[in-house]
């Protein structure tokens, strides 16, 4: 057997170019399989959206974003720095003893292009995500929306928020009640979060805004935040809420089977509303 001849990579290369090759990225289309009622369900958030809307009630969108580390670590991307001065920052990103990781959890004003974010220091849970929408309504919302006579949640499928999460709507009934406002939720479909208005609407302003700065603080976290603004008018509030908040709340049938909800026919599971009642 011959002998293979020596090829260098530049030959490689334009062999490849000549055979319709070319470098390239993954790309990230694959969302999972497809729940097929997913298109419907789309169709029927933006429905929901748009009566909403066309009434003047306010349509909210809701998530929590993922949990960031507070501390000298690495941010991805680059920030404008004294030229050869970079930002020295942790060769590891282990978190430090007694640190805290920041957990934003996100309500965005669909109709008036504008973000509460309420910054945790302890567990994602749907108790934490009843107490940021209820300190985002009883300092904004009631103000910019003196006469509504309901509200409209869009939330992804899973998370503190899921369609799951039994604590999630005795959250929403307490939430119900002390509003005194129907509040109706759209979930998305299962593995399609990045459809939710709150992803490139907000997330991503964030993102590019704090790019390359080290989240050295919550104090800090809380800054970029409350500063992330974008061409199309974007504002943001931010807090910052120290509390400690427990996993693990178990939830009763008897206390599921007392919500005062009404469940739509189209996927009961996903459209919903809960009414205020007197306990």
């Amino acid at each position: 057997m011959e002998n293979p001849h020596d090829v260098s990579v530049y030959v490689v290369r334009r062999i490849l170019r000549e055979e319709g090759y070319s470098l390239q990225a993954n790309r990230k289309v694959k969302e999972g399989g497809n729940h097929p009622d997913r298109d419907k369900q789309f169709q029927n958030i933006a429905t929901t959206m748009e009566n909403f809307m066309d009434e003047c009630e306010p349509v909210i969108s809701i998530d929590a974003k993922k949990k960031e580390l507070i501390g000298d670590y690495k941010n991805g991307g680059r920030e404008w720095n004294p030229k050869f001065i970079p930002v020295d920052v942790n060769v590891y990103d282990f978190p430090q003893k007694g640190g805290y990781k920041g957990t934003p959890y996100v309500i965005y004003d669909v109709a008036n292009n504008h973000g509460f974010i309420n910054i945790g220091v302890s567990a994602d849970t749907a108790v934490f995500a009843g107490t940021s929408i209820l300190k985002c309504w009883e300092e904004e919302g009631r103000n910019t929306y003196p006469n509504s006579t309901k509200l409209l949640f869009t939330a992804d499928d899973g998370g503190s928020n899921g369609t799951g999460v039994h604590l999630w709507k005795v959250i929403l009934q307490e939430l119900a009640n002390r509003i005194n406002i129907p509040i109706t939720v759209r979930h998305y479909p299962p593995r399609t979060s990045k459809w939710n208005k709150i992803e490139h609407k907000l997330f991503g302003p964030i993102s590019i805004n704090w790019r390359g700065v080290p989240l050295d603080s919550l104090e800090t976290m809380s800054y970029l935040i409350s500063n992330t603004t974008t061409t199309k008018g974007l504002t943001v509030a931010c807090r910052l809420d120290m509390r400690e908040y427990k996993r693990g709340i178990k939830i009763s049938d008897t206390r599921m089977e007392s919500l005062n909800m009404k469940r739509d026919e189209f996927h009961g599971e996903w459209n919903y509303t809960i009414f205020p009642k007197i306990e």
